[in-house]
């Protein structure tokens, strides 16, 4: 079994989320699983100091800020295919939302990166799981939109504390073709007819400890729906 782990760059605010992305590769690693890191030869958005918030003046590049993350040890994305994996797993961060698409600034309506599009429908025309964390799942929902796939992804839920715009998100979710449910951080919501599975990570207010326990969950669920579909 081997599973892809898509990069957005490395920092939560313009990047992949390294506490998320690091979880998955370990929870990856605890369960066996051999995984490889891709991320898109793209230029970032914008740079954003992470000590303070604010926009800096300089370009970064997805790939090689990914590389940060996987030790060096990463292809680009444009010389992959679903060929390649058994599974996918998106970490979130802002750079699903700015770099692999324009939905921080646009919502459903912005654009988004076409090897990720191309991507996401492959694994799924393939019947090969994906895991969605976090902000991840609205490029899910992005890429499939028009498909005719309503799939069920999860961003969080408004019954617990969330830092962002639960209700929001989802409502632009719907525009798209998906069908966005209420999760909370330590669960995971299951699409088995699509063979997606997703959790909110830090989508919610949480502790490292639970976003893991949430990540656990989605990779043990992943490495599960890999099994079955080899069987089918």
């Amino acid at each position: 079994m081997k599973i892809g782990v898509l990069l957005s760059g490395a920092g939560v605010y313009d990047g992949a989320e390294i506490q998320e992305s690091v979880l998955i590769l370990l929870a990856l690693d605890q369960a066996g699983i051999s995984y490889f890191c891709i991320a898109p030869n793209i230029e970032q958005h914008h740079v954003i100091n992470h000590l303070t918030g604010d926009e800096m003046n300089e370009k970064r590049n997805v790939l090689t800020e990914s590389a940060r993350i996987a030790r060096g040890k990463i292809k680009d994305l444009a010389e992959i295919s679903a060929e390649d994996m058994d599974g996918l797993v998106m970490p979130g961060g802002f750079g699903v939302a700015k770099n692999f698409t324009k939905w921080a600034f646009e919502g459903a309506n912005g654009e988004i990166n076409s090897d990720v599009k191309r991507l996401v429908n492959e694994m799924i025309k393939q019947h090969k799981p994906i895991a969605a964390v976090c902000m991840s799942p609205t490029t899910v929902a992005k890429a499939l939109e028009g498909s005719g796939i309503e799939a069920t992804l999860t961003v969080g839920t408004t019954n617990k504390k969330s830092p962002y715009q639960i209700a929001d998100i989802n409502e632009e979710m719907k525009k798209t073709g998906a069908n966005p449910v209420m999760c909370t951080v330590t669960e995971v919501v299951s699409d088995d007819v699509n063979n997606i599975v997703s959790s909110p990570c830090y989508m919610m207010e949480a502790s490292i400890s639970q976003v893991n326990e949430g990540i656990q969950k989605t990779i043990a669920k992943l490495v599960e729906m890999v099994a079955l579909q080899r069987e089918s």
